[in-house]
């Protein structure tokens, strides 16, 4: 049976901050002397290269006052990256699928950031499903850096561990009961069929086209009994004092992106699309359960530890922002290099200066594969 979908666990706006009903997006505050505005819709490049733009603070990382290889064996073709306005990018070799992230050093710093983010939003647990002390094989999908890998590998010495990605960016030192492989988890998966008694996958947002397709490749690879674990993010950010009118940048992201997902096919909004909880179901799994998160983008809630959070997710949004946007704004939005940077610094300060109350929404699913399946 399917749980029904937890409430949305939200920091509470600051004393001061309006209450009402809630709502996301939030448009900015009315004006009692006339009817409310319509929200925008996509502001287009230009507007961003009109306004008065931040001076590009980005050597300090202290965020304001409150944040202070073995590749020898792999392809010579693998390691051949793309460049895009200075930036590299995975081999064509290993995928003909778009994936926006850079692989660069200042990438691969903000994945680990999410990583210490992301583990701290959870309570400091690395994972949520009931899995039993004896589990075999594990898997991390998209691992990134590798470092979710490397911490649930220490945490189960006795699992074999596998890790995937489409560039080799992990590190050399890594437990002995860790694998790392090349692999594009949007093609039929080359694992072998009922193996994996734990499968986690976290934030590939803008990543998959067909996420039912991924669902039955992780159905066909679990172990009967075994469990699935998903949390990714929505785009829209949400905010419920009314202090993110439509032209902040921050309101813009959610805009941004969808625009990207309709012209690209790759969904983009995970939480509101039920994509995930659906695309589970359907592939076949059973016991769902389904969670709903907030994250403060800043560190602007009173509460000490939703403060916390902020600062650890404010650390992680604002180290590479323009890694979010160069792939794809140049050819799918048309804006120029100069629009995105300016957008970017923009955006930047409004994190660092904690004016608007805003939060990402994040979907937490766990499911099982049936024992008869």
């Amino acid at each position: 049976m399917s749980s029904p979908t937890n409430k949305a666990q939200s920091p509470e706006p600051e004393a001061r901050s309006p209450k009402g009903k809630e709502r996301s997006p939030t448009p900015g505050p009315a004006d009692e002397s006339s009817e409310p505005s319509e929200p925008v819709g996509l502001l287009a490049g230009s507007h961003w290269a009109e306004q008065e733009h931040p001076v590009d603070d980005d050597a300090d990382s202290a965020l304001g006052s409150d944040v202070a290889s073995s590749t020898a064996s792999l392809s010579s073709s693998i390691l051949k990256y793309r460049t895009i306005q200075g930036r590299t990018y995975h081999s064509d070799a290993v995928t003909d699928q778009e994936y926006w992230g850079p692989n660069d050093e200042i990438a691969n710093e903000m994945l680990d950031i999410f990583h210490h983010f992301m583990t701290l939003f959870l309570d400091g647990k690395l994972y949520t499903a009931p899995l039993k002390d004896n589990i075999q094989n594990a898997l991390d999908v998209c691992t990134g850096t590798g470092l979710w890998a490397i911490d649930f590998a220490d945490e189960h010495p006795n699992c074999n561990v596998y890790g995937t990605d489409i560039s080799p960016i992990q590190p050399n030192w890594v437990p002995p009961n860790l694998r790392f492989d090349i692999e594009d988890v949007t093609k039929p998966w080359t694992y072998q069929e009922n193996f994996f008694d734990y499968v986690h996958i976290r934030w590939l947002t803008a990543v998959v086209k067909d996420w039912p397709a991924l669902y039955r490749e992780v159905y066909k690879c679990m172990k009967p009994g075994g469990w699935l674990e998903h949390i990714d993010a929505e785009v829209n950010l949400v905010c419920l004092d009314g202090t993110m009118p439509p032209d902040t940048a921050m309101y813009q992201w959610g805009q941004i992106w969808s625009e990207i997902g309709r012209k690209t096919g790759l969904v983009v909004n995970m939480v509101d699309s039920g994509c995930m909880d659906a695309g589970i179901r359907e592939a076949g799994f059973t016991n769902i359960e389904v969670e709903d998160l907030l994250a403060p983008v800043s560190p602007w809630p009173a509460d000490k530890r939703q403060k916390e959070i902020g600062l650890f997710n404010c650390a992680f949004l604002t180290q590479d922002i323009e890694g979010f946007l160069t792939y794809f704004c140049p050819t799918v939005l048309g804006w120029t290099e100069k629009e995105t940077l300016i957008y970017a610094a923009i955006l930047r300060r409004e994190y660092k200066e904690c004016k608007v109350h805003a939060n990402f929404k994040w979907r937490l699913v766990r499911a099982q594969k049936p024992l008869d399946g």
